[in-house]
């Protein structure tokens, strides 16, 4: 199975970012952990600190299954929710926080509608336990 994973603004900077509350694992480091594990599957990535790039990308359409975490676009961004609307294969929503602990703003997904399921609060892990999902 190909599944992409796509990262919004900031998280090109996980591992120094915050590491109280984002950890100090780099998402290139996790992603070598990832394809390590599941080496029978192909984990593509794609990071961007601009909204209508994180849409284009989607909308190539080139996997089976989809992880976002917009960041925080998450909160506000309806053109991103309407891109995930559009997208007729499994996705899972993906924050290494648990937004629900986290400021009154950050509480909210706009996007999470339309995904299949929303991982919060399991940090780095989260990114796993969602290709657990989609893969068995």
């Amino acid at each position: 199975m190909k599944i992409l994973i796509v990262n919004g603004p900031n998280l090109n900077l996980l591992g120094t970012r915050e590491p109280e509350i984002y950890g100090t694992t780099s998402m290139e480091d996790y992603l070598q952990e990832l394809r390590q594990e599941f080496v029978q599957d192909e984990i593509l990535y794609y990071q961007s600190n601009i909204e209508g790039e994180l849409i284009n990308k989607i909308q190539e359409d080139d996997f089976d299954a989809l992880v976002v975490n917009f960041g925080a676009f998450t909160h506000y961004s309806y053109a991103l929710a309407d891109c995930l609307k559009n997208i007729r294969k499994p996705k899972i929503e993906v924050h290494i926080s648990n937004i629900y602990k986290r400021e009154e703003f950050r509480q909210k997904s706009v996007t999470a509608t339309y995904t299949d399921a929303i991982l919060s609060g399991f940090g780095m892990k989260g990114y796993r336990l969602a290709l657990l999902h989609l893969l068995h």
